[in-house]
């Protein structure tokens, strides 16, 4: 492909070394999406020492219903997008604006759908999760103000994106290091100095991201041409509707089918009461925070494979495939040798004095030190699945969800059944090892299908 003018920050991903590509795009993406788990993290913090222990693990039980829906809303806004990073690495400059005025046409209906569906379901799904009598206010408070402002979470994500897949990552940084204080500044004055608990710190998240994607927009029409549409193209497109939609809902049901696992793993664990859900909690808030290396290189394989994919070079997306994944070996290994190490100490940050923390610790040490020696299956399920749907294999890495599923469902009932705490939180690394395994082998399967069907393209003209 010939060399072109990029607009500022953007990353030509289809020439030159993909290792160090691949680091220059992922490490501010890392950086962004750690600091987002850390304000989110801080929400619990603060909801833990300021509104106590029953609020932090209400907080924490609807994590499963927040991955639903702000996963579904995130796999909507990344699938409408591979598209625009499939028109700019092909230098398609009128379809990679098309794409962008379609997919924010689009949105408006996937917002509206999320939130009105969302919020019938919710008091069903908070009974189905065993939600303990003592937590369901708090957490019913949490998760209702989150359906509300979908539309903010689904935007935020759809400009970002759309900045990814031009090879922007440092922008979406720095609007994310921007909502992260905001959201810390507004869980401050929400839920200390007006009282709202648990409803505050939700609302502190909406609105951070809300005026972080106005933001977005406005840097977008000041300085990246490429994604600016044309007047006449605020319009569905229906060739372009039809690609998207292909490629989006599928991201968006493997979310959804993670996120059914997830309750269920999480319904497991409520029945062994406040403190260990609280214990739990703070666990997978240290683990999320970690394993923001894994989802940062699946972003950036899912930019990469869709460039290089626009100009058909498929020997260079597996090139950059087996670079993330010695990256992520290293990354795997460190992770989960620290949060082992410092777990006792990180602890105490989620509860006030008065708490004991021996009482707590053994909930957490549980799942920390069963799931980080699963770490490097994680990675694999982000890199493979993400090459996949940069690809056009929406429907094909959507059954990694499945095999996701069907893993952690069987834990967790077994779980139940035997009364057994180990079980329920080994769902998560059970999970992550078979769709691992499985997702490396689709993989290669899913690039030799597509080479021979270019090369056959290609001979026919």
């Amino acid at each position: 492909m010939s060399k072109r003018k990029l607009s500022t920050g953007a990353i030509n991903l289809t020439e030159g070394s993909p290792a160090k590509l691949l680091l220059r795009f992922m490490i501010p993406m890392l950086i962004g999406n750690m600091c987002q788990q850390l304000y989110n993290t801080v929400d619990t913090i603060i909801v833990g020492r300021f509104v106590g222990t029953t609020a932090l693990a209400a907080v924490g039980s609807t994590g499963t219903i927040f991955f639903l829906i702000i996963g579904t809303a995130n796999g909507m806004a990344t699938g409408f997008t591979v598209l625009t990073s499939q028109t700019y690495g092909a230098g398609d400059r009128r379809g990679t604006g098309a794409s962008l005025a379609n997919s924010i046409l689009l949105s408006l209906l996937v917002a509206a759908v999320l939130t009105i569906t969302s919020l019938s379901l919710l008091p069903s799904l908070l009974r189905a999760m065993n939600t303990p009598r003592d937590m369901y206010q708090y957490a019913y408070d949490y998760i209702s103000v989150i359906c509300m402002g979908v539309v903010c979470t689904l935007y935020y994500n759809l400009f970002s994106s759309a900045l990814r897949a031009v090879g922007n990552s440092r922008m979406p940084l720095f609007f994310l290091l921007f909502s992260s204080c905001l959201n810390i500044i507004l869980d401050l004055a929400l839920i200390i100095c007006f009282g709202m608990g648990t409803r505050g710190a939700a609302l502190a998240t909406i609105l951070s991201q809300g005026i972080s994607a106005v933001l977005c927009v406005a840097y977008i029409y000041r300085s990246v041409p490429e994604l600016r549409p044309d007047p006449d193209q605020w319009h569905f497109h229906g060739q372009y509707t039809g690609l998207q939609m292909r490629v989006a809902l599928p991201m968006a049901v493997q979310y959804g089918i993670t996120a059914s696992g997830t309750l269920v793993e999480q319904s497991a664990v409520n029945l062994f009461g406040s403190v260990a859900a609280a214990g739990f909690t703070a666990a997978v808030k240290i683990h999320m925070l970690l394993s923001q290396g894994h989802f940062s290189m699946g972003q950036t394989i899912a930019a990469f494979a869709g460039q290089n994919y626009g100009i058909r070079d498929t020997g260079r997306i597996r090139k950059g495939c087996s670079i993330a994944f010695r990256m992520m070996l290293v990354y795997s290994i460190t992770t989960g040798i620290l949060v082992n190490v410092l777990l006792p100490y990180l602890l105490p940050l989620f509860f006030t004095g008065d708490v004991a923390i021996r009482e707590i610790l053994p909930w957490s040490r549980t799942f920390v030190r069963i799931n980080t020696l699963f770490y490097q299956p994680l990675a694999m399920i982000f890199i493979y699945r993400s090459a996949m749907q940069g690809c056009n294999y929406s429907m094909r890495a959507m059954t990694l969800g499945i095999v996701e599923l069907a893993a952690r469902t069987v834990l967790a009932l077994a779980s139940m059944r035997l009364g057994s705490y180990e079980l329920a939180v080994a769902a998560d690394g059970a999970a992550w090892l078979a769709a691992g395994v499985y997702g490396i082998l689709l993989y290669y399967v899913t690039m030799g299908q597509l080479e021979r069907r270019l090369a056959l393209s290609a001979r026919s003209g």
